[in-house]
């Protein structure tokens, strides 16, 4: 019973931890788009970039899927401090995460462009496309098809990331959170069962669009090599 009026002590403070969660949305938005954008660019040159730029693309996303995110967020907010530059802690944490989701978005992207069969490119150029056009209109559309399942496993896992930004000083849900707890010490476990609750809703939320919108998009016949499932 002490841990259920716990958290409708919380409930009390329920308010001002939904305003500071839409900082995090709007940090994911960021985010997502500098990894999209990016990760686009790096899977193309992986693939269609010769041995030099595929080299660069590959040391870039090598990069930044080795290094911690918390190093990322220190690295991006404390150093251009040194160099006399100051960086906002929300545009720190949009870079920080948003070059590192890139790299990780970069393979389910490079995944999906090698799984259009080579003969569409073949195609394409042979009907008087340049190879620009190929990629934009033939290649691309299919390939984010079929990257949508990986791409909302990088959204569940970057929705989640966005925590991380309190330790830049972002006032976001988990830096309100702790302000909570050293007030009410009593109520930390009831504060963070509240904010877990609140990205459960987000994660199922942001996930069921996205299974919505891959089943709005599919291709018929067109799928994932070795995957499971009949495509209706």
């Amino acid at each position: 019973m002490e841990f259920f009026r716990q958290l409708w002590e919380v409930g009390r403070y329920l308010p001002m931890l939904l305003r500071a969660s839409t900082v995090n949305l709007e940090l994911l938005g960021a985010l997502l788009v500098i990894g999209f954008l990016i990760g686009t660019l790096v899977a193309l040159l992986q693939v269609y970039g010769g041995r030099f730029l595929g080299t660069v693309a590959y040391i870039y996303e090598w990069v930044f899927r080795s290094v911690p995110a918390l190093v990322l967020l220190f690295l991006f907010y404390f150093g251009p401090s040194e160099f006399g530059w100051y960086i906002s802690p929300f545009l720190a944490a949009s870079l920080a995460l948003g070059l590192r989701s890139s790299a990780y978005q970069s393979q389910i992207f490079r995944g999906a462009i090698q799984a259009i069969p080579t003969g569409q490119m073949l195609a394409a150029r042979a009907l008087g496309m340049s190879r620009v056009q190929a990629l934009l209109h033939v290649i691309l559309p299919q390939a984010f098809r079929l990257a949508i399942p990986g791409w909302s496993n990088e959204f569940s896992s970057v929705v989640k990331d966005t925590t991380l930004a309190y330790v830049v000083t972002l006032n976001e849900i988990m830096r309100y959170a702790k302000i909570i707890m050293d007030r009410r010490y009593d109520l930390a476990m009831a504060t963070f069962i509240m904010v877990a609750l609140i990205f459960l809703f987000f994660t199922y939320s942001g996930n069921w669009l996205l299974g919505q919108m891959e089943r709005r998009f599919r291709i018929p016949g067109l799928q994932m090599p070795g995957a499971s499932g009949t495509v209706l």
